[in-house]
């Protein structure tokens, strides 16, 4: 097992809430998210907070780098997604992204960007925001799933993907766009992308089933086992239990792959062995975030940018 992958980053960025809610002005679209009425707000507040905190001790411990960020807001119930305003990119390139749910714009803070130019070498900053003045929607890493390794970005439609956003964006970022219908048990669209799949260096965990063309979903298994990937085919339950939404990252003694608790109880033994031959499993406890409809994946935005010396 090595130790790098250009699919798997070394450092996160992760926002700390001080007063976390589930979202109401998401919950509409995202099946995902739940309601908890046996804890009093500040219950909730408090053990997510307890939980970010723990998260990023145990990456940490495995030997990530976590460049983390408070939110004292009341005003941002999903400042703990930062993965879906900005993403960074080999090359030394960032995309900050329009957001669907207003709330959710004033999610994008200057402070994060400085400290990225500040420990890393960043070329450029595209802000592709003002699209939402046009009601177009790119949410980040949560809509667009990428093979860094192959220069793919998958997409499940939605309203938090419009598909003249993606390829505005992949134009610039040099990424295949593929966009294709995925849907629940229920035939509900699912909301974002990172829920439903997660592409490693030689793994992709993906709930196939979701994908509702037959023959985009055979194109979807060629395109992610080409480079020699095992894939790993998630069931309908696997999904609602996160088991896609899942990233592979760099420690120092190799590969780990962060994700819930809940996400790692849903998986078989087989499963399990299967990532394990590449990277190690890396379970979070994070049931109170997942109240959001979201969880560890969702929950840290990868650092793909080169270092500065001695920062």
């Amino acid at each position: 097992m090595t130790s790098f992958s250009v699919q798997a980053p070394k450092a996160v960025v992760m926002i700390r809430p001080h007063h976390f809610y589930p979202n109401p002005e998401t919950e509409q679209d995202n099946v995902f998210q739940k309601r908890d009425g046996t804890r009093t707000a500040q219950a909730i507040a408090e053990q997510a907070y307890a939980e970010v905190t723990q998260a990023a001790e145990k990456l940490e411990a495995a030997g990530v780098v976590v460049h983390m960020f408070e939110d004292e807001s009341r005003k941002t119930p999903d400042s703990v997604f930062p993965n879906n305003w900005f993403s960074t990119h080999a090359g030394g390139h960032v995309a900050l992204y329009p957001m669907f749910s207003p709330n959710r714009r004033l999610e994008r803070r200057s402070d994060v960007i400085e400290m990225l130019k500040h420990n890393y070498r960043v070329q450029d900053v595209i802000d592709y925001s003002g699209l939402e003045q046009d009601g177009l929607s790119l949410e980040g890493t949560g809509a667009m799933v990428f093979d860094h390794i192959s220069r793919i970005a998958y997409a499940a439609k939605s309203n938090r993907t419009n598909e003249v956003a993606m390829e505005r964006f992949c134009t610039h970022f040099n990424f295949e766009p593929i966009v294709f219908d995925a849907a629940d048990e229920a035939g509900q669209l699912i909301y974002h992308t990172n829920v439903l799949m997660c592409v490693g260096t030689d793994f992709a965990l993906i709930g196939l089933d979701t994908i509702t063309n037959p023959r985009r979903r055979a194109e979807i298994r060629d395109r992610l086992s080409e480079n020699g990937r095992e894939i790993i085919d998630l069931s309908f339950s696997q999904i609602n239990d996160f088991s896609g939404n899942a990233l592979e990252l760099s420690g120092s003694q190799g590969r780990v792959l962060a994700f819930s608790r809940r996400a790692f109880r849903a998986l078989s033994v087989e499963q399990k062995r299967a990532i394990e031959r590449s990277a190690t499993l890396l379970p979070l406890e994070v049931p109170t975030i997942e109240l959001a409809g979201g969880s560890v994946r969702c929950m840290m935005a990868g650092v793909h940018l080169t270092p500065r010396p001695g920062a």
